[in-house]
């Protein structure tokens, strides 16, 4: 299998989906809660919870968002960890564009997580909300007014989405940002962007979600119940390009961590400009002698070489494959040092489908680990640094002396039993060091 250039791939969303015709494969399943983004009030969340605010909404602006509320279905307040506790095992399944497109995976996601009382974390491509005919309204940094990598959606889908999202987020996920454009090659990339064209890459990604029914004139529909300017904290990059000159204008707003570096390895995570650095990670590929990206699209990259229609007979291997590598980095984390596993994916149905079966299976069996008793936590990016955010320096700093796949020596009990004596550690678990050469690693987003 050659080595798929980082700097080379260029990930994909749901509007290049469906640029690519993969739209066409089912129709759009909106368990109960379609295009006109009705609450499902009274009904169960993944708390067991009512899913609707009990604050009666303030709309904001032109009424495209509205303040309902602390957020419901969000877990109990973390708090710092005792002296030789063991960490939790943190597990975020994050999803680029989160855009629905006739396919019925958003909600197919949606309702994985409500029957497994999971939380993940949604980066909204901002232009998912705009219609194509009000595409002009958006003006890219070195690019022409209204292109896009991804194209846009159509009316309908554009409605499902906001559906889709407005349950998403009452449903206790979060809703962050991919940007607009997705532009990964050329003058116009977002690797060339300096700060102040980010400032307006996002101030324009967060019009169209606060704006919305301005520009769609569809003022039937029910507003977003969340106010946007303080829902979003983080974001992931298209392509994982530009981390550098984002992070000081992310920082500037306020935004807590940013998820846009890529080929990052299985240890604990630090802070760049003040900001938390939660890469994709290097994960074992089964049967293969490097490592993996943990997002779909690398999976595709290193099986089918970057081809979404690749002849069938290959189909359930690399399902398996797919499948075992996320698998292979929860135990390698789980059974070591305990370092949170991030998992990227998109809304997507390349090669028949099988990287959303991959990801689904993996979702499941990481929930039957929580489900037994175990400290595992499917969580969101927000609520993942929530629970940094209170934990003691001197804890956070021990953590990030394990490497790959290292247990701490003289287990936790020793060794966060006092924090401030030595930092040995043992080797790994049997599942990989993490020292193996990550192929098609980056640029996946």
């Amino acid at each position: 299998m050659r080595d798929i250039s980082r700097r080379g791939m260029i990930g994909l969303g749901a509007g290049a989906a469906a640029a690519m015709g993969l739209a066409a494969c089912g129709t759009d399943q909106q368990d109960g809660h379609g295009g006109g983004g009705g609450s499902r009030s009274g009904k169960p969340g993944p708390s067991g919870k009512p899913s609707a605010s009990a604050h009666p909404a303030r709309l904001i602006g032109d009424g495209s968002t509205s303040f309902t509320g602390k957020q419901p279905n969000q877990p109990a307040k973390p708090v710092p960890l005792e002296p030789g506790q063991t960490p939790p095992q943190f597990v975020v399944f994050s999803w680029d564009g989160a855009g629905e497109v006739g396919t019925g995976l958003f909600s197919r996601f949606l309702r994985l997580a409500r029957e497994h009382e999971a939380h993940m974390t949604f980066f909204l491509s901002g232009l998912y909300l705009l219609p194509e005919s009000k595409k002009r309204k958006y003006l890219p940094p070195n690019n022409p007014r209204g292109a896009s990598d991804i194209g846009y959606l159509a009316d309908d889908h554009v409605k499902s989405t906001l559906g889709l999202v407005r349950q998403a987020w009452l449903d206790g996920h979060e809703i962050g940002t991919h940007f607009n454009g997705h532009f990964c090659s050329g003058h116009g990339t977002v690797g060339n962007w300096t700060p102040a064209q980010w400032r307006s890459e996002i101030d324009q990604a967060k019009s169209f979600v606060k704006e919305w029914r301005t520009n769609t004139g569809w003022t039937d529909l029910p507003p977003l119940p969340f106010d946007y300017e303080k829902e979003l904290v983080g974001a992931r990059t298209p392509c994982l390009l530009g981390q550098d000159n984002l992070l000081p204008t992310a920082k500037e707003l306020g935004w807590r961590y940013d998820a846009s570096s890529p080929g990052g390895r299985q240890v604990w995570p630090q802070k760049r400009h003040g900001l938390w650095d939660l890469p994709l990670q290097a994960i074992p590929f089964p049967g293969r002698s490097f490592e993996v990206l943990s997002m779909d699209y690398n999976m595709l990259a290193n099986q089918s070489i970057n081809s979404t229609k690749a002849p069938a007979h290959n189909y359930p291997a690399w399902r398996q494959q797919a499948g075992e590598a996320y698998v292979a980095g929860f135990r390698r984390a789980y059974e070591s040092n305990r370092a949170p596993f991030f998992i990227g994916n998109h809304f997507e149905h390349w090669n028949g489908g099988i990287y959303m079966d991959a990801v689904e299976y993996a979702f499941k069996h990481i929930a039957r680990e929580k489900e037994k008793g175990e400290d595992v936590r499917l969580v969101s990016f927000r609520q993942y640094v929530d629970w940094m955010d209170v934990q003691k320096p001197e804890v956070l700093a021990k953590l990030r002396t394990l490497d790959v796949g290292q247990r701490p020596a003289g287990g936790w009990k020793t060794f966060l039993g006092d924090t401030g004596k030595g930092t040995g550690t043992s080797s790994g678990t049997g599942t990989g060091t993490g020292t193996a050469t990550s192929k098609g690693s980056g640029n996946a987003a």
